[in-house]
This record gives structure tokens, C-alpha cells and sequence, in this order.
């Protein structure tokens, strides 16, 4: 077995990791960074109640769509091994399921999500004005769902096929529009928070619309041929949806523990949920950051195990989680030295700012603690190993959650120390996984 010295020595191994790395950490960060703007423009308006809006209507809309991220993670998975096996009318295949699967979804959930919205902030019970402001924003971003949902399953399938550069061209995109209709509808036509939310909603289209238009050229570096027939069968989808059901269950357990954040942060007061969000861009920004090095994990152990390459797995593994934990340390480190002006930047209410500082030594620690569970998520992602992926997610809610019940009395102080617990126990319990499936030789037996 290839010791952890050797692998680092792998010069060529550390070029194909940034090579697909560096993309997405640039389009991955310009992700919390328009959060940070939304952040940054509303909270200078005047009451707290409106950036507490603009956080619990975009915490609701994001439940809603990050619950539909297996769109992303099965094509990528999916792909990378049809990209190793340079299987052409496979990768056409997986495209056009990802593609009619975010369509067909974004229908049916743009039927639920009204009586969705009702509900949620039922369970919040937030002041008269944020409810009001929060469900019109909700409700504006929804015009953007369908797009949303393409988006995500064309950035997995690129990554799939280790194109790092359509991704970043599809985020980026999409992103700087949003942050300059942002600013331009917000502050210069005097539109709040709904100007706010139709930024986004531009912004989603666009970058949808551009994914499209990349794929003619991405399919000529793979040829083949898609049947149609394949469509019809099937058996021709039955592992792309079981390991979609899998990934969904798994995310809306991860999205149950941020909506219980959120709840939890909202019963404490205007101020602590708005200063709770604050806090939350910060994480926003660390993960999106690291999901870049598990994205190029991803796509490079996928397409080693579709190759059957166990050496190049074992490479791009040992040296992604390397760099990994550097970039953990470094986040950590920030938040450390300058967490006081990344508040401040965000937001001049007094109120929001005296709450965030207090809590930002639980952000430094963050970085250290979820790197494990980024990384190992690239990992059984690209093997299409969903199931386990799954049961360690329900794992860690499982028992983090009478934790957090235990917690309770110390308000703010209990919900960072559970959700510090959660993340933990994610990482443990893929590692635990992780370490059983390579002591079998079982990595190689996922569903291809």
C-alpha cells in the first residue's frame, strides 16, 4: 500500500488536484460571498427585522433547494466513472436524466412550497413585519427554482467529467450578476428585501442558461452516441434514482439541523437569529472554500474507480486531504484575527453585532472539526456510495439531537455547542465507514 510520503511526493497527482481544485474554490467562494453582499446591503438598512427576513426566507428557499442536491452529486459521480471507463453514450445519458429529473422536480415543488412557507414560519413564530417581509421573498426566489435545479445537475456532470472550468464560468456568473443587479435593486431603486431575492432570481436563469450552452462543446471531447430507447428502460434509471434517494435523504437530514438552527436562533429574538446568520456566512464561506479540494476529489476518485485504478484513488485521497486540513487551519486562523471586522463588514446594527462577537469563537473552531466531512463526502460521492453517506448522516442528527435538547438552557451558547457535536459525529461516522470499505476492498464494487 502507497504510504502517505510517497503520495505527497506524487508531484503529477498534486497538479490534476488543483487543476480541478483552484476552479471551484474561486466559483465555490463567490457563492457565500454574494450571501455576504445580501448580507452586507440589507443589514445597513435600518431595522433588524429586514435582515432577519432576507436570513429566514433565504434559509427557507435554500432548504428547499440544497434538498434537491443529489441533482448534483449523483451526475458527478456517475459521470466521473462513465468519463473513466470513456464511456460517450453513458455521459450522454447521465446529462439528459439530470436534466429532466431538475425539471420535473422543480414543478412539483413549486406546487408544495406555499403551504411549505406557512407552515415554517409557523413553527419560527417570528414578528409581524419579518413574516411578511420573509414570505415575500420566499416567494419571489421560487421564480428561480427551475433554474437553480438545472444549474445543479450540469455543474455535477461537468465535474463529473473533470471540467472544472464550466463550473466556474456557470457560479461565477450567475453569482456577480446577482451581486450587482443586488446592489443595483436594493440601494439604487429602493426595492428591500424583494430586490434582493429578484437579483437572484436573474442571476439563476442566467447562469442556467449558460450551462446549457456549454455542454455542445464538453461532448465533443467525448464522443458517442446517446439511444433514446435507454430513456424508456427502466433499468437504465434505477441506479441513477437509488442513489438520488439516498443523497436526499441525506440532505434533508443536514437541512433539518440548519432549519432547527434557525428556528431555535428565531425564538431567541431578532437579533440573535440575524447575528446567527451572520455567523453562518462565515461557515458558508469555509465550506464552499473546502468543497472545492472535495470536488476535485470527487471527480478524480470517480473516474480512478470507473479506471479501476486503486493507486490513483489512494493519491488523489491522501494529497486533496492534505490540503484539506492546511486550508482548515488557515480559516480557523482567520476567524481567529479578523472575525470582528468580518462582522462589522456585514452589518452596522448594534444590537446584531454585540450577539455575533460574542459567539465567533465557535466559527474558528468550525473549519477543524467539518473539514473531515467534506473531504469523505468527495470521496463516497464519487464511488456513488450514497448509502453510507446516508447512514452517517443519520447518525449524526440521531444523536446530536438530544444533545441539543440537553443544551437548551444555555440558548445560543447550547445551539453552537450541538452543532459543533453534529459535525463531529458526520465526520467520525463517514471515517468509520470510509476505513471498513477500504479494509474490504470495496470501493471498487459501487454501483457503476
Amino acid at each position: 500500500m502507497i504510504s502517505f510520503l510517497d503520495a505527497w511526493r506524487h508531484k503529477p497527482t498534486h497538479r490534476r488536484v488543483w487543476s480541478m481544485a483552484a476552479p471551484m474554490i474561486l466559483s465555490n467562494i463567490s457563492v457565500p460571498l454574494v450571501a455576504l453582499v445580501d448580507s452586507a446591503v440589507i443589514g445597513h438598512l435600518p431595522h433588524a427585522h429586514q435582515l432577519g427576513a432576507a436570513a429566514v426566507g433565504g434559509s427557507l428557499y435554500t432548504l428547499l433547494v440544497w434538498a434537491m442536491g443529489f441533482l448534483r452529486m449523483g451526475s458527478t459521480g456517475f459521470a466521473a466513472q462513465a468519463a473513466g471507463r470513456e464511456d460517450g453514450g453513458a455521459l450522454r445519458q447521465v446529462l439528459l436524466q439530470g436534466l429532466l429529473l431538475a425539471f420535473g422536480l422543480a414543478l412539483v415543488l413549486g406546487v408544495l412550497a406555499v403551504p411549505f412557507t406557512g407552515l415554517a414560519l409557523g413553527l419560527m413564530q417570528p414578528s409581524a413585519e419579518l413574516d411578511a417581509l420573509a414570505r415575500e421573498y420566499f416567494h419571489t426566489r421560487l421564480f428561480g427554482l427551475p433554474a437553480a435545479l438545472a444549474s445543479y445537475a450540469l455543474v455535477g456532470w461537468f465535474l463529473g467529467t473533470q471540467n472544472a472550468r464550466a463550473p466556474l464560468a456557470i457560479l461565477l456568473t450567475t453569482n456577480l450578476i446577482n451581486l450587482v443587479l443586488d446592489l443595483w435593486f436594493v440601494l439604487g431603486l429602493d426595492w428591500g428585501v424583494a430586490g434582493a431575492a429578484r437579483a437572484s432570481v436573474v442571476a439563476e436563469w442566467s447562469g442556467a442558461l449558460l450551462g446549457l450552452a456549454l455542454t455542445r462543446r464538453a461532448l465533443r471531447r467525448h464522443p458517442g452516441h446517446l439511444d433514446p430507447t435507454r430513456l424508456m428502460r427502466w433499468h437504465n434509471w434505477r441506479p441513477l434514482l437509488a442513489v438520488n434517494r439516498d443523497i436526499f435523504i441525506r440532505t434533508l437530514a443536514l437541512e433539518l439541523v440548519f432549519f432547527l438552527i434557525t428556528v431555535q436562533g428565531t425564538r431567541l429574538g431578532d437579533a440573535t437569529v440575524a447575528a446567527n446568520a451572520l455567523l453562518l456566512n462565515g461557515l458558508l464561506l469555509t465550506a464552499h472554500a473546502l468543497d472545492g479540494l472535495a470536488h476535485a476529489v470527487e471527480a478524480l476518485c470517480g473516474h480512478a474507480i470507473g479506471a479501476r485504478d486503486r493507486l490513483t484513488l489512494r493519491r488523489s485521497l491522501m494529497v486533496a486531504g492534505a490540503w484539506s486540513l492546511l486550508a482548515s487551519l488557515c480559516f480557523a486562523l482567520f476567524f481567529m484575527v479578523g472575525g470582528g471586522l468580518f462582522i462589522d463588514l456585514q452589518s452596522d446594527i448594534p444590537a446584531v453585532r454585540d450577539v455575533a462577537h460574542r459567539f465567533l469563537p465557535y466559527l474558528a473552531v468550525l473549519p477543524m472539526v467539518a473539514v473531515w466531512s467534506y473531504l469523505l463526502d468527495g470521496l463516497f460521492i464519487g464511488a456513488t456510495r450514497a448509502r453510507e453517506m446516508r447512514n452517517a448522516m443519520l447518525i449524526a442528527v440521531l444523536l446530536s439531537l438530544p444533545v441539543g435538547w440537553a443544551l437548551q438552557p444555555l440558548g445560543n451558547h447550547g445551539l453552537w455547542l450541538a452543532f459543533l457535536c453534529f459535525m463531529l459525529i458526520r465526520g467520525l461516522s463517514l471515517g468509520a465507514m470510509g476505513w471498513r470499505l477500504g479494509k474490504r476492498d470495496a470501493w471498487f464494487g459501487a454501483v457503476c
